[in-house]
């Protein structure tokens, strides 16, 4: 009896080393530490405080409370951008300046495009060399109220002319092309986002000194002024004709040719 039991101790000790054995060999070994590479730094982006406009401001608008600091790169701040280190002072002092164009939220600030406090916003969106000349409209003259500021046109004079036969008619002709709108009456901005427009009484062109003279003597010739709107393509075109022939000579007079009564006759006509 003592004999069976030390053989089935020992079968038990057997075992039991024997599971012990293969537990150890199926053990998962830990896993070895990871060591991060430390990864190389970048250099910091140096900022620059710029004058931004921080709300939409429409064109003839003073920027008021509308520009503000806002942190640039560096290598991002174009010669002509605002910045805090060259004027500290700046945004206090555009606050009374007006905008020559529209200005967009987020839009750096550029002298370029504003007219500082106290100056004429006409004269300062007026090319050198050119000038701002007033003629009447009406709605029926003028593309039904849908020319507006920027936009470009041709001026087109109808007048009364007898004929040989002793009736009379109308004659028409372009006597400017592709010229630039500078306001209608008053209203230098579309209306609700270009949503509605304004008809107004009086549009101011921009005119050449010659197109000046030529465009005040078609006044006093003209039955009816008409303004015809052009495509945005043709602005870039240059040496259009005008009528030339309405103003001639030098000096302080000129002559304007009338038709009366189916006879051309010149008269003196002061500029």
């Amino acid at each position: 009896m003592a004999a069976s039991r030390l053989i089935i101790l020992g079968v038990a000790v057997a075992a039991a080393g024997g599971a012990g054995y293969v537990a150890k060999n199926m053990a998962v070994p830990p896993p070895q530490p990871v060591v991060a590479e430390p990864q190389p730094r970048e250099p910091a982006v140096k900022m620059v405080d710029v004058a931004v406009v921080s709300g939409d401001v429409p064109i003839g608008a003073p920027l008021g409370s509308n520009v503000a600091w806002s942190a640039w790169p560096e290598n991002a701040v174009n010669q002509h951008f605002i910045t805090r280190d060259n004027e500290p002072d700046a945004v206090e002092k555009l606050k009374g300046s007006v905008t020559r164009m529209a200005m967009y939220s987020g839009e750096p600030v550029r002298r370029a495009k504003l007219i500082d406090e106290g100056q004429s916003f006409m004269s300062s969106i007026l090319p050198s060399g050119h000038r701002a000349v007033a003629t009447s409209i009406a709605a029926d003259t003028s593309a039904g109220g849908f020319i507006l500021p920027n936009d470009y046109v041709d001026v087109i004079m109808t007048r009364r002319a007898d004929n040989a036969g002793g009736g009379s008619g109308f004659t028409t002709e372009t006597i400017l092309k592709n010229i630039r709108v500078l306001a209608i009456d008053q209203t230098i901005q579309e209306d609700e986002e270009g949503k509605k427009t304004r008809v107004g009484q009086t549009a101011t062109l921009e005119l050449t000194p010659r197109q000046s003279e030529i465009i005040t003597v078609a006044q006093q010739m003209a039955d009816r002024l008409t303004l015809a709107l052009r495509s945005i393509k043709d602005t870039q075109e240059t040496g259009l004709s005008e009528a030339d022939y309405l103003v001639s000579g030098n000096g302080r007079r000129g002559t304007v040719r009338l038709i009366r009564s189916g006879e051309v006759s010149e008269v003196g006509a002061r500029k």
